[in-house]
């Protein structure tokens, strides 16, 4: 299963978390109100280990927070140094609602 968001190629999403894999990368919270409504993004970040990260995040109850039916995850999995240039790229494209430095 594959996203495109951004220009980025994405693995997910994934409404389990447990299908990430435990790589360097970025993770995009994706929500959308219905099944057959377009995803939007909620959060991007970016760790070593995407899957670690995103089970035990604090920011998930805004997440959950923002009146979608459905949230999911995908994953841009990169070295550390080009996750954070991704990370950027994408908060500057989307500006999520959570995370807002």
């Amino acid at each position: 299963m594959s996203i495109t968001i951004g220009k980025y190629h994405a693995e997910g999403p994934f409404s389990n978390q447990n299908l990430l894999q435990a790589r360097s990368g970025v993770y995009v919270i994706l929500g959308r109100k219905n099944s057959t409504s377009n995803w939007t993004v909620v959060d991007v970040g970016e760790s070593q280990n995407v899957q670690e990260r995103v089970t035990s995040h604090d920011r998930s109850p805004c997440w959950r927070g923002q009146g979608h039916s459905e949230l999911a995850v995908a994953a841009i999995y990169k070295d550390e140094r080009e996750r954070m240039q991704v990370e950027r790229e994408l908060r500057q494209h989307f500006a999520p609602p959570c995370g807002v430095y």
